[in-house]
């Protein structure tokens, strides 16, 4: 992922001014990560180490997920919109 596309996604899903760190943020940067790592196992399906931190990535993702649906539903719902998640 390029400094520009991490800046773009960071703008895009900010609760507010400077922010760098909420779910949403965490969970859009992640996906961007899955879906890169994803189109190399197209190639390199061989790539277990890789695949290991892909596993670890979505991980923490389903568990930013959880916490959003636990305690805001609605920022759940929209991130899931946003990132095509949950078809």
């Amino acid at each position: 992922m390029t400094p520009e596309r991490k800046t773009e996604l960071i703008k895009k899903f900010a609760q507010s001014e400077g922010d760098t760190g909420s779910p949403e943020i965490q969970i859009a940067l992640l996906t961007e990560r899955i879906n890169h790592l994803t189109e190399h196992f197209r190639t390199h399906h061989k790539d277990h180490a890789s695949r290991r931190g892909l596993l670890m990535m979505v991980a923490r993702r389903r568990g930013l997920l959880d916490y959003l649906k636990k305690g805001y539903f609605p920022r759940y719902k929209a991130i899931l919109g946003e990132l095509g998640l949950r078809k």
